[in-house]
């Protein structure tokens, strides 16, 4: 970019305008005249020529990429699947989500991006479940023109992996396991509030049961759901505080593993997750079991989205962890059902 000042007193400077980019808002009183970024054209010669002072602009070279193209040129390397971008407006470029799913952004490559010249990308944190045309990041320039090899340094740090996606939700089949004795409105309520969940991913649920607080109980129903497709279990109840918690002592009685006793999550923290093979088991304490706001469901997206989680994914849940109060509300799913419990 070559700076070239427009001084409206001097007729020579407006001709020779003429393609060149203008580098800051320009306004006579309260009425604005052209945005930063605008690139002059013949028509607008004789509105420059009312301004009462000089006007700073550039001229682009041939290497140069306008602000509102480089924006799409860097949305585009950004997005991955289930992304959309907007109109350049202003230099910024919006990426939507155009289905619902679970949004994944390589944190790294993103940093990689702004630290090069001129560059900003910004996005909605890691690992949140989104609806349809959520606007998950932008993508903007700062000068009003960047050059063309700057851009090819994004291509070689976006390389061939999305740096930010939409991984969709796929149609688990869950099976229910209960240890708690509910009745009457209560059990009605847990049910529904499960359920509507699970649906509201795309899954279904093959049933609920209710069993004895007695590991052979528990194990034995594991079992009957997984021999009927099962993809995740979910248990109701039990005491993960007690080491002979009977949900936990049936895990090896069906060749599970543990992940995680417990996450740093407040409300939430007496979730635990364990795998058998492939098929997630993980634990509905109390207040999950009709609440839309604990651990269970920041993890649930996760594993809906066919992630495996592992340990290292539960103990990163500490930072953000502090989940009281309206303010981490964008961290969970949203859910289209009425609030059935207490956060």
């Amino acid at each position: 970019m070559r700076p070239y000042v427009i001084d409206p007193a001097k007729p020579e400077t407006l001709t020779r305008s003429l393609g060149s980019i203008i580098c800051e808002e320009v306004s006579i009183g309260r009425t604005r005249l052209f945005h930063k970024g605008h690139r002059i054209v013949e028509g607008d010669l004789d509105r420059l020529a009312t301004v009462e002072r000089p006007i700073h602009a550039v001229v682009l070279e041939l290497d140069d990429v306008h602000e509102n193209e480089a924006a799409r040129i860097l949305a585009k390397m950004l997005a991955g699947p289930g992304i959309e971008i907007s109109d350049p407006k202003l230099s910024r470029v919006n990426l939507l989500s155009n289905r619902k799913g679970l949004l994944r952004i390589d944190g790294e490559r993103l940093t990689a991006v702004n630290r090069l010249p001129g560059l900003a990308a910004f996005s909605l944190v890691d690992r949140i479940a989104v609806l349809p045309q959520t606007t998950l990041a932008g993508a903007k320039t700062i000068p009003v023109a960047v050059t063309r090899s700057l851009l090819d340094q994004v291509a070689v740090i976006a390389g061939t992996e999305p740096i930010l996606q939409v991984k969709e939700f796929r149609p688990l089949r869950v099976g229910v396991i209960s240890t708690e004795i509910l009745e009457g409105k209560v059990l009605e309520r847990f049910q529904r509030t499960v359920r509507q969940k699970i649906e509201w991913f795309g899954g279904s649920v093959l049933g609920f049961v209710e069993t004895e607080d007695e590991s052979g109980a528990i194990s034995r129903a594991i079992l009957d759901f997984l021999a009927i497709g099962a993809e995740l279990i979910l248990t109701g109840g039990g005491n993960s505080m007690d080491p002979l918690d009977a949900a936990l002592s049936a895990l090896p009685m069906v060749d599970a593993e543990l992940v995680k006793l417990g996450a740093p999550v407040h409300p939430g923290s007496m979730f635990w997750l364990a795998y058998r093979g492939d098929i997630p088991i993980f634990n509905l304490a109390s207040c999950s079991m009709y609440s839309r706001a604990t651990s269970a469901d920041l993890v649930l997206p996760w594993i809906m989205a066919g992630e495996r989680v592992t340990i290292d994914d539960l103990a990163s849940l500490g930072f953000g962890g502090l989940l009281e109060g309206k303010s981490m509300a964008f961290r969970f799913p949203p859910y289209d059902f009425e609030q059935t419990g207490t956060e």
